[in-house]
């Protein structure tokens, strides 16, 4: 896993890059989560083919479980993809309301992920 700094207007932001799902997992997304928070970032991006398609099945718990580590700990994160090919009305709904808030964004792109991290 590599970490690609991206800073905007003074604000770091953690892009992971890696080959491998980081996600398997919701003890890795609170091993992730501690990990980065440990080195002192709290605004994180996360792209979808690094995350296991179990996250994106609701039903499974692993998506509000890893989520809701982040909110309790008030670090953002914007995990950019293609969630269409999912094909959930659920899902869909879970990444509408969650996109209305400002701690969890699904985002299309790197720019959209940034914009939305930095505030702006």
């Amino acid at each position: 896993m590599n970490i690609q700094i991206h800073t905007l207007e003074g604000i770091e932001i953690a892009e992971l890059q890696s080959e491998s799902k980081l996600l398997q997992t919701a003890a890795d997304g609170l091993d992730l989560l501690g990990n980065l928070y440990y080195q002192g970032y709290n605004k994180i991006i996360l792209h979808e083919a690094n995350i296991s398609d179990e996250f994106f099945e609701l039903k499974s718990g692993m998506a509000g479980e890893v989520l809701q580590k982040f909110s309790n700990y008030r670090v953002q994160l914007a995990i950019i993809g293609n969630f269409s090919k999912f094909n959930s009305k659920s899902l869909n709904d879970f990444i509408y309301e969650s996109n209305q808030g400002r701690l969890v964004c699904f985002v299309a792109n790197l720019n959209e992920a940034i914009l939305f991290l930095s505030g702006n």
